[in-house]
């Protein structure tokens, strides 16, 4: 299983980022382009434990994949979780971490992933899923950038 964490600080307050990143209809707006991110169905204007949101992604040559994720946990303002139960992956566990800290939001990302299947799916991680899923939070920390400055 493969670990990744990222940190990048806000310059906002810790509501304003809560309320932002609590809302799953901002995913579209911090996922690449290239992934032909699309949500299923309605979805609430705020998260909470248990729900389900369904997606239609394109992560890898274009070909298009369900992918539905669970939100497993929420602490409002300090945390919330969410864990793939339809997709691509084998485990896909998610954290999302806020912190207030020298007048701004530290948000810390901790992804937990396997791809699984067996050698291909190490083979595939080395060839391409790793850094497509370190490309992802590169993009998004650009794109945080541009919103929140």
């Amino acid at each position: 299983m493969k670990r990744l964490e990222v940190q990048q600080f806000l310059p906002m307050s810790l509501t304003e980022a809560w309320d932002f990143f609590s809302s799953p209809k901002n995913l579209n707006e911090i996922t690449p382009a290239d992934m032909t991110f699309k949500i299923l169905g309605n979805i609430p204007e705020k998260m909470y434990e248990g729900l389900m949101i369904r997606y239609k992604v394109s992560p890898m040559f274009n070909i298009p994949l369900d992918w539905v994720t669970e939100i497993t946990h929420v602490k409002e303002n300090k945390f919330f979780v969410d864990e793939q139960r339809i997709g691509p992956y084998n485990i896909w566990h998610h954290e999302h971490h806020f912190e207030e800290k020298d007048g701004g939001v530290l948000m810390t990302d901790i992804l937990h992933y396997d791809i699984g299947k067996w050698i291909f799916g190490k083979i595939a991680g080395w060839l391409f899923v790793d850094s497509k899923v370190r490309g992802i939070f590169e993009f998004r920390e650009k794109k945080l950038k541009e919103l929140f400055g």
